[in-house]
């Protein structure tokens, strides 16, 4: 009997669906209420309890300011990796998951269940085409949220540079350090400035090679600061051609006078730069990578090596292996070739307008359960602040009756206004997300509609852009492009094909659209 009854539990165990939580928060969230990591684990567990799941594990990371990798994340994906029986992800929401795009495609791969507890999301592999697109939106949202704190980085130390301050990690020859108001600066290193300075003086004799340079520079000990490494003749060569040595500095294409005290003289730099010159034949390829649309997209498909623009007789652009790894047999391939095969792969995303109003009308439909979370969320936080209203006016009475202290009223009072505070903030928050990813869904139908037409019109900075926005896995082999749709354009793709299909074979309208129709229940 004993026996059969720990086999009965052991057969509850497994049919009780695992999961683990994950939670993020950066140091600047930490102290804002309702973003801590008590507060998600809180939320997270509770859902998993109300729900009928065992959570197996769970997984942390707090980035700060010095440190924003997720060393837990990479944890986490591993541990479900190895653990089949464990296919739930529980979450608070999309932008505590995702940081890139890199990221969304890791944990699309591990095929797993992922629950956005705040969002009331579930998505898996049998999810909505609909589903999955609004996924795709939420992620790019949260890719824009990370780009726009590196922006306000950016913004930051354009400021610095702006005030004559070095905004970034010092160079060679100074160290950061504190100045007069707080802010960091760099001052010159007594061990190394010293050092840095006598190279510029041995260059700009002209009797020494950069390698010679850079022996005598190892010779005097010269290394790098973290490593500890002798420095390499490359590192020489960039010191050389470093202007912030004179007091000077180039940031973001636009040139500073530093606060910092300069180490050589405007005019031993400027012979050093004589000398870099006269020595250095370099054989300038007509324009620089960033004129090329594709350099840095496409891979050969032989290799693996990148492919790069040259510019051949002043006028023509061709594209070819970098050999990087031996002599590759891809001939030279012509930039028109090249745009000509990336221009068919952008017009797999053409459809007509039924398609788009389809989809639309699926977005909307997708988004009608997301706006249902909100209401009944808005709703219980709305009964909560009015609860905790009646609690105030009863404790009142209770005050002028003499039931409790005037003390004890101010205290309790004011813990219940905070906490009718935090109900407010969650029922705006709640009242805002209506319709924000449903808009920037049909934006992105809009440019995956026109894609192909856009991309000819555009230059080729904004070509590389919208390629590295909708395409990936690029490589060329043999006169042919191979690509990939990244997600959600490859819905989008598929959709488009099938519509064509459709159209070819005169289906009916719920076959070209039934990839975003609603799945229907078999007993029905």
């Amino acid at each position: 009997m004993g026996s059969r009854r720990v086999g009965m539990k052991k057969a509850e165990r497994q049919a009780t669906p695992r999961a683990v939580i994950y939670a993020r928060v950066s140091s600047k969230e930490q102290e804002k209420e309702g973003f801590s990591i008590p507060a998600q684990l809180k939320l997270l567990s509770e859902y998993a309890v109300n729900n009928g799941i065992r959570v197996a594990d769970e997984f942390v990371d707090v980035e700060t300011a010095k440190k924003s990798g997720r060393t837990n994340f990479n944890k986490m994906i591993t541990y479900l990796r190895r653990n089949s029986t464990v296919r739930i992800l529980l979450v608070e929401k999309t932008d505590r998951l995702y940081r890139n795009l890199k990221d969304w495609v890791t944990v699309d791969d591990l095929d797993a269940e992922i629950h956005f507890v705040k969002e009331g999301t579930v998505l898996s592999y049998d999810s909505r085409s609909s589903e999955k697109f609004m996924h795709g939106i939420k992620v790019l949202m949260a890719k824009n949220y990370i780009d726009n704190l590196s922006e306000e980085t950016r913004k930051g130390m354009l400021e610095k540079a702006e005030q004559g301050i070095w905004p970034s990690c010092a160079p060679l020859g100074y160290h950061n350090t504190d100045g007069p108001n707080g802010k960091k600066i760099i001052e010159i290193d007594p061990e190394n400035g010293p050092l840095i300075a006598k190279i510029f003086e041995w260059y700009a004799t002209g009797r020494f090679s950069l390698r010679e340079i850079g022996k005598k520079a190892r010779a005097h000990g010269l290394a790098f600061r973290k490593s500890g490494q002798p420095v390499t003749n490359s590192t020489i060569h960039k010191i050389l051609r470093n202007r912030i040595y004179t007091g000077e500095f180039d940031w973001k294409g636009k040139r500073y006078q530093g606060s910092h005290e300069p180490l050589v003289t405007q005019e031993l730099w400027a012979r050093v730069q004589g000398v870099l010159d006269g020595r250095n034949t370099s054989k300038l390829r007509g324009s620089s990578a960033h004129d090329f649309a594709f350099t840095g997209l496409v891979t050969c498909g032989h290799c693996g090596c990148a492919m790069v623009g040259e510019l051949k007789k002043k006028k023509y652009i061709y594209y070819h292996c970098t050999g990087f790894k031996g002599k590759c047999g891809e001939p030279y391939t012509r930039e028109e070739l090249l745009e000509e095969q990336f221009t068919s792969y952008l017009r797999k995303l053409r459809f007509d307008d039924d398609v788009f109003d389809w989809v639309s009308q699926a977005l909307k439909d997708s988004c009608a359960d997301e706006k249902r979370a909100h209401a009944e969320a808005i709703a219980r936080l709305e009964k909560e602040r009015n609860l905790l209203q009646q609690r105030i006016d009863t404790m009142y009475i209770d005050k002028l009756d003499g039931r409790v202290s005037e003390e004890f009223y101010d205290r309790m009072r004011q813990q219940w206004r905070d906490e009718q505070s935090r109900c407010a903030r969650n029922i705006e928050r709640h009242e805002m997300a209506d319709d924000s990813y449903m808009d920037e869904g049909i934006e992105l139908l809009k440019l995956a509609k026109d894609a192909h037409r856009l991309f000819e019109k555009q230059s080729a900075k904004e070509k590389s852009r919208m390629l590295n926005f909708l395409l990936s896995n690029c490589t060329w082999a043999n006169g042919e492009l191979s690509a990939e749709f990244k997600q959600p354009f490859d819905s989008l793709a598929e959709t488009a094909m099938i519509a064509a299909h459709a159209n070819a074979s005169k289906m009916g309208e719920s076959a070209r659209f039934e990839k975003w129709l609603p799945e229907l229940d078999s007993n029905q």
